[in-house]
Protein backbone atom coordinates (compact mmCIF):
# COMPACT_ATOMS: atom_id res chain seq x y z
CA UNK A 1 0.00 0.00 0.00
CA UNK A 2 1.31 3.43 -0.84
CA UNK A 3 1.09 6.22 1.30
CA UNK A 4 0.07 8.93 -1.41
CA UNK A 5 -0.52 12.66 -0.03
CA UNK A 6 -3.56 14.09 -1.36
CA UNK A 7 -2.70 16.99 -4.37
CA UNK A 8 -2.58 20.31 -2.33
CA UNK A 9 -5.32 22.47 -4.01
CA UNK A 10 -5.53 26.58 -3.60
CA UNK A 11 -8.60 27.94 -3.24
CA UNK A 12 -8.88 31.16 -4.99
CA UNK A 13 -11.45 33.82 -3.51
CA UNK A 14 -12.37 36.18 -5.74
CA UNK A 15 -13.50 39.61 -5.17
CA UNK A 16 -17.01 38.76 -4.19
CA UNK A 17 -16.03 36.17 -1.92
CA UNK A 18 -16.90 33.15 -4.49
CA UNK A 19 -14.44 30.49 -3.63
CA UNK A 20 -12.99 27.99 -6.54
CA UNK A 21 -9.74 25.61 -7.17
CA UNK A 22 -7.43 26.71 -9.76
CA UNK A 23 -7.70 23.69 -11.91
CA UNK A 24 -7.72 24.97 -15.30
CA UNK A 25 -6.44 27.61 -17.95
CA UNK A 26 -9.39 29.76 -17.77
CA UNK A 27 -10.43 29.52 -14.12
CA UNK A 28 -6.30 30.74 -13.83
CA UNK A 29 -6.80 33.32 -16.33
CA UNK A 30 -9.88 34.68 -14.58
CA UNK A 31 -7.68 34.50 -11.06
CA UNK A 32 -5.51 37.03 -13.68
CA UNK A 33 -8.26 39.58 -13.54
CA UNK A 34 -7.57 41.90 -10.72
CA UNK A 35 -8.58 45.17 -9.36
CA UNK A 36 -5.32 47.08 -10.97
CA UNK A 37 -4.72 47.22 -14.85
CA UNK A 38 -0.76 46.95 -13.64
CA UNK A 39 -1.53 43.78 -12.25
CA UNK A 40 -3.84 42.76 -15.18
CA UNK A 41 -0.95 43.02 -17.70
CA UNK A 42 1.79 41.21 -15.92
CA UNK A 43 -0.94 38.16 -15.05
CA UNK A 44 -2.86 38.11 -18.18
CA UNK A 45 -0.10 37.20 -20.88
CA UNK A 46 1.77 35.30 -18.77
CA UNK A 47 -0.55 32.40 -18.42
CA UNK A 48 -0.71 33.05 -21.74
CA UNK A 49 2.55 32.64 -22.90
CA UNK A 50 4.61 31.20 -19.99
CA UNK A 51 2.41 29.37 -18.06
CA UNK A 52 2.75 25.97 -19.18
CA UNK A 53 6.58 25.84 -19.14
CA UNK A 54 6.60 25.88 -15.65
CA UNK A 55 7.24 22.70 -13.61
CA UNK A 56 4.34 21.56 -11.68
CA UNK A 57 5.99 22.93 -8.21
CA UNK A 58 6.40 26.06 -10.47
CA UNK A 59 2.63 26.17 -11.20
CA UNK A 60 1.90 25.10 -7.37
CA UNK A 61 3.63 28.58 -6.49
CA UNK A 62 2.16 30.76 -9.19
CA UNK A 63 -1.27 29.63 -7.60
CA UNK A 64 -0.59 30.33 -4.35
CA UNK A 65 0.82 34.00 -5.53
CA UNK A 66 -2.82 34.60 -7.15
CA UNK A 67 -4.53 33.93 -3.77
CA UNK A 68 -2.25 36.75 -2.54
CA UNK A 69 -3.96 40.67 -1.67
CA UNK A 70 -3.74 42.75 -4.82
CA UNK A 71 -1.66 45.51 -2.64
CA UNK A 72 0.97 42.96 -1.79
CA UNK A 73 1.42 41.82 -5.43
CA UNK A 74 1.43 45.25 -6.68
CA UNK A 75 4.18 46.52 -3.97
CA UNK A 76 6.27 43.44 -5.39
CA UNK A 77 5.82 43.83 -9.14
CA UNK A 78 6.86 47.59 -9.28
CA UNK A 79 9.67 46.97 -6.77
CA UNK A 80 8.03 48.60 -3.67
CA UNK A 81 8.64 46.19 -1.53
CA UNK A 82 10.46 42.64 -2.06
CA UNK A 83 8.27 39.37 -1.12
CA UNK A 84 9.52 38.08 2.20
CA UNK A 85 8.44 34.26 0.73
CA UNK A 86 11.36 32.87 -1.53
CA UNK A 87 9.26 30.80 -4.12
CA UNK A 88 7.05 33.63 -3.93
CA UNK A 89 9.84 36.03 -4.70
CA UNK A 90 11.44 33.57 -7.28
CA UNK A 91 8.28 33.68 -9.41
CA UNK A 92 7.68 37.60 -9.03
CA UNK A 93 11.06 37.92 -10.45
CA UNK A 94 10.64 35.35 -13.04
CA UNK A 95 7.61 37.03 -14.40
CA UNK A 96 9.25 40.35 -13.98
CA UNK A 97 12.19 39.08 -16.10
CA UNK A 98 10.12 37.81 -19.00
CA UNK A 99 8.61 41.74 -19.23
CA UNK A 100 12.16 43.04 -19.27
CA UNK A 101 13.13 40.51 -22.45
CA UNK A 102 10.01 41.49 -24.27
Amino acid sequence: MTDKKPKAEVVYVDVSGNKFILDSKPKLKWACRRGMLELDVLLEPFVDDAYDALSTHQKAIFQRLLACEDPDLFAWFMGHQKCEDEELNSLVQIILNRVKAD
